[in-house]
């Protein structure tokens, strides 16, 4: 007889699991709130546009994503990301400058002063740290790197990836390889050099090296393809209220259509944000709480736009561009989503996505909205040189957005691994573990799924 796992959460990380776990054997069926999977994986088409709202892309940073996209017959609808995609722009002193990629690209480059490249090549000679686990990323990036580094490529990297503050975000936690660096190896650039090897003995690419990649629909191709796998497997609209402990099992209640039913399984995976999980699970520890709710998820407001591609004066051959908290900008940075993705729009127009709020500034919902939009609007024009209105917006508010790894957050790590050895078959697991990105989310996925195994495994054998 299969053992029977119910997953909560038909995001990414629920989905990755939950197939991982099919393919080793187990009955698995996943509950789902919403009323389609995906969690923050939304693309929708709009007047013939193709709006990423949550995640628009991927990095191929695992093999478990090329896995799946084998596995589910996903390669016609496969997209890699345009060679164009690979320079960055940072604003500074209101102008866009390319992130040196190289050397003799930092050598030319006016984004850093003569001092900061001077500053940085001191790198290998800063020691380590006694800090550990409690620095915040703005503290290490400065004692190793310099004040303008930290203001000019951490703190916009950081807004574009997490919509946070380096300040408040734990290195250790939040960039967890950065970290490793310094402490295995003694600093960053010996030790990126010194990693490569290894990296490639896990099968792992380096994020600035693997290749980004979507689909033809949108990154939510990935998502309907696992939900099409499962087929009946997969319960929408159904919201978990609580998971109780039998004799030698548990029991998942959940509401659907009004009706409260009932599944009995071995295993219980939890993949939904901590927020949410407190309350189904801080009945098996009253701590549980105490940690699910201390997690910070800032607001942030995706703005999506397009224009007629005659009327940008900006060239248009990057990423997009990120914005340092020094320029004191409305927005966070702008992805150029359809040179990422040259299919987005036809050769006569651009779209672009771009991002307010944050932890940086989570104030920005007091502001009336539509003042706020045009706002930002006008400041994104301002800086592409658009001499016209969009021909086409649209907008996704996300209340709570991007779990923050804040300082400290090695407590609420050490205390998830404490609860799941404490009640076997409950797993805790998410973005809020292992990395926010769709590609960590993957990955974890993987070693979540051999976890869940390994436990079962050991058990049988007993």
């Amino acid at each position: 007889m299969k053992n029977k796992i119910i997953v909560i959460g038909a995001g990414i990380s629920g989905l990755t699991t939950a197939y991982l776990l099919s393919k080793k054997g187990f009955d698995v069926t996943i509950l789902e709130k919403n009323s389609s999977v995906g969690g923050s994986i939304e693309s929708v088409f709009e007047n013939g546009f193709l709006f990423d709202r949550g995640p628009n892309s991927a990095l191929e940073t695992t093999p478990v994503i090329a896995q799946l996209i084998h596995e589910l017959k996903l390669e016609p609808e496969l997209l890699y990301a345009s060679k164009q995609a690979n320079k960055r722009y940072i604003l500074r002193d209101n102008k866009l400058h390319a992130l040196p990629m190289s050397p003799p690209g930092l050598i030319k480059t006016k984004l850093f002063s003569t001092k900061a490249k001077f500053r940085l090549m001191a790198e290998p000679f800063i020691g380590r740290s006694d800090d550990g686990y409690y620095q915040s990323l703005a503290e290490f990036v400065k004692r190793r790197l310099g004040q303008e580094f930290l203001d000019y490529a951490i703190n916009p990297f950081v807004a574009g990836v997490y919509a946070g503050r380096p300040e408040d975000l734990s290195v250790k936690s939040a960039f967890p390889k950065l970290y490793a660096l310094e402490e295995k190896y003694g600093g960053l650039i010996i030790g990126t050099v010194r990693s490569i090897r290894e990296r490639k003995k896990r099968a792992e690419v380096a994020k600035q090296s693997a290749k980004m990649l979507s689909f033809k629909s949108g990154m939510i191709a990935l998502p309907k393809a696992i939900e099409k796998y499962f087929g009946k497997n997969i319960l929408l609209s159904c919201e978990v209220v609580s998971v109780d402990k039998n004799e030698t099992s548990y029991s998942v209640s959940y509401k659907q259509n009004g009706a409260v039913n009932k599944i009995d399984c071995d295993v219980v995976l939890s993949t939904i944000p901590s927020y949410v999980a407190s309350a189904i699970f801080t009945k098996h520890d009253k701590e549980f709480r105490t940690h699910a709710d201390a997690i910070y998820y800032p607001p942030v407001l995706v703005y999506y736009l397009v224009y007629n591609r005659k009327d940008i004066k900006q060239d248009l051959d990057g990423f997009g561009f990120l914005i340092p908290a020094k320029e004191n900008k409305s927005f966070l940075g702008a992805l150029w989503s359809s040179i990422i993705f040259s299919d987005r729009t036809d050769e006569g127009k651009a779209a672009f996505t771009l991002f307010v709020g944050g932890s940086r500034n989570p104030e920005f919902v007091k502001e009336e909205r539509v003042s706020l939009l045009e706002k930002v609007r006008k400041e994104f024009e301002e800086l592409m040189g658009i001499n016209s209105d969009p021909i086409f917006t649209s907008e996704r508010f996300w209340e709570k957005a991007i779990p923050q790894y804040n300082l400290g957050y090695v407590e609420h790590e050490r205390y998830f691994d404490d609860f799941e050895k404490k009640n076997p078959g409950l797993f805790i697991s998410g973005n809020f573990r292992g990395g926010i990105s769709v590609g960590d989310c993957m990955k974890n996925a993987d070693l979540v799924a051999d976890k869940i195994n390994v436990q079962f495994t050991m058990h049988n054998v007993q």
